[in-house]
C-alpha cells in the first residue's frame, strides 16, 4: 500500500491526509522521502511512526527538521520528539484515523484498547509534534 500511496501523494493527490516527509539522512546529507501520515490533535500536528525506530525516525531524531510534500508544495517544519508518557492520546487517535491502514505494525492494540496496552507499545512508536 506504501507505494501506491506515495506515488499518489507526490503527485499531489493526498490520501486520507497522507504527504511525503522528507528529512535529510544522518550520514549521507541527502534528503530522503518516506509516506506519512500526519496526525492534527488537540491543536497540534503530530508524525507517528507505525513501524517504530526506522530510518526516516533516526534521521529526524538528528536533524530536528524536515518537509512535508503534497505534489509540488513543500512545507517545512521542526520536530520534538514527545516522551512515552504523553503518547496515549495521540496513538489513539492516530488508530482511530489509520488502524485499517497500519494496524498490524501496533501489536493487536486498537484506538479502544486499554491504557495499559498503550503504556505497553508507546516505546516502539515514536511520535514528534510538529510546527512550522
Amino acid at each position: 500500500m506504501n507505494p501506491l500511496i506515495g506515488l499518489l501523494t507526490r503527485l499531489g493527490l493526498s490520501f486520507w491526509g497522507s504527504r511525503i516527509l522528507e528529512v535529510r539522512g544522518r550520514t549521507s546529507g541527502e534528503p530522503r522521502r518516506n509516506p506519512v501520515n500526519p496526525l492534527s490533535f488537540g491543536g497540534s500536528r503530530y508524525l507517528v511512526a507505525p513501524r517504530g525506530h526506522t530510518q526516516w525516525v533516526r534521521n529526524l531524531r538528528a536533524t530536528g527538521e524536515g518537509h512535508l510534500l503534497l505534489g509540488s508544495r513543500r512545507e517545512h517544519f521542526t520536530a520534538n520528539e514527545i516522551g512515552d508518557a504523553e503518547k496515549e492520546p495521540i496513538l489513539r487517535a492516530y488508530l482511530a484515523r489509520w488502524k485499517w491502514e497500519v494496524g498490524q505494525f501496533f501489536d493487536g492494540v486498537g484506538p479502544d484498547s486499554p491504557s495499559e496496552e498503550f503504556a505497553r507499545i508507546a516505546s516502539d512508536h515514536p511520535v514528534f509534534r510538529i510546527s512550522a
